[in-house]
């Protein structure tokens, strides 16, 4: 009987010793599946432009994954603040954030004063996002002023248009109680509470054309309205992240006229804990394939390389953006 049991216990161990060998094969150093990497992008709500290019980007990056072994995911997050903050806590890789955002974390300035990320990189700019009032026609509303004891959704804690939105009060010597109601609803809850009456209006910092100002202006006729002033001017003259940009007329339905207000640029950015070679595989699968990255959201059309290398950007550049740039001469 102990010869028996020996000889399946020496059976059984050679079994397992090959089995450990064949699952070391798989697994050697040489092979995809020990080489894959991963990469994640955070961006903002699922309805907005953000999500649309972080998932543009992933499909382009993942679409040569078996060449460089780099997988992208996209997350549907808050928004800038909250990107630059997952950025920092290593739990993203890479984020969308408005310029003016992005240059406060980098400075340590604004929603993050007294605590720069020095870390923080930029990867490249896209497109510029005009910060958008809509409201319900029936309101009545032509300026900013109008919104006066309206019920206002201000935009969720977190995102780039609630702190731009905060930054625009305090430079008109106000606060949420200027509004009878300052909801905090997320873009893809703002249009139909629209449209269902629950809010006047809402501020969104999105690039144009969006399927979220075009639902409700389709559906039930809601309203651009411009944002302008002594107080904008001078926003636009003190923050280099900021421009006066206008809507134009018949981009949506119910609205033929230019729309003017104010607006910062969509970028990208990442930390300089993010490996070299993973931001620079990023940036090559856009690049590379410029023309079908501009197809895949209106948005996006009128991009060029040359000023997205530039343009919006607070902080220094990547490494792993740098060296793309340089090799196809975008930048010295």
């Amino acid at each position: 009987m102990k010869k028996l049991l020996k000889k399946t216990f020496t059976k059984n161990l050679a079994l397992s010793a090959g089995a450990l060998t064949l699952f070391s094969a798989i697994a050697a150093p040489g092979s995809v599946m020990a080489q894959q990497k991963f990469v994640s992008i955070g961006t903002g709500g699922v309805t907005g432009v953000y999500y649309a290019a972080g998932g543009a980007i992933c499909r382009l990056v993942n679409k040569d994954r078996a060449t460089h072994g780099l997988r992208c995911s996209v997350e549907s997050t808050g928004g800038s603040v909250f990107n630059v903050n997952t950025i920092k806590a290593g739990e993203l890789d890479l984020g969308v954030v408005q310029s003016d955002v992005g240059y406060n974390a980098y400075k340590g300035e604004g929603q993050f004063k007294g605590q720069p990320f020095e870390k923080l990189r930029s990867v490249f700019s896209i497109h510029p996002e005009p910060f958008t009032i809509l409201s319900r026609k029936e309101a009545n509303i032509k300026s900013f002023d109008d919104l006066k004891g309206k019920r206002f959704n201000v935009g969720n804690p977190g995102s780039g248009t609630r702190a731009s939105m905060e930054q625009l009060l305090a430079a008109k010597g106000l606060d949420m109680k200027f509004f009878s109601l300052a909801s905090e609803l997320r873009p893809d809850e703002h249009g139909s509470a629209l449209c269902d009456g629950k809010i006047d209006g809402f501020f969104y910092g999105v690039g144009h054309p969006s399927a979220n100002i075009q639902d409700p202006t389709t559906t039930c006729g809601a309203q651009l309205v411009s944002i302008t002033g002594a107080e904008v001017d001078k926003l636009v003259a003190d923050n280099p992240y900021y421009a006066k940009v206008a809507i134009p007329g018949g981009l949506y339905q119910n609205n033929p006229n230019d729309t003017d207000t104010y607006g910062v640029l969509a970028t990208f950015v990442s930390s300089s804990d993010v490996p070299e070679e993973s931001v620079y595989q990023v940036v090559k699968a856009v690049f590379d394939n410029f023309e079908d990255f501009k197809k895949l959201h209106p948005a996006l059309g009128h991009l060029k390389q040359e000023e997205m290398v530039v343009n919006g950007l607070s902080a220094p550049l990547h490494p792993g953006a740098e060296k793309y740039f340089k090799e196809k001469g975008l930048i010295k």
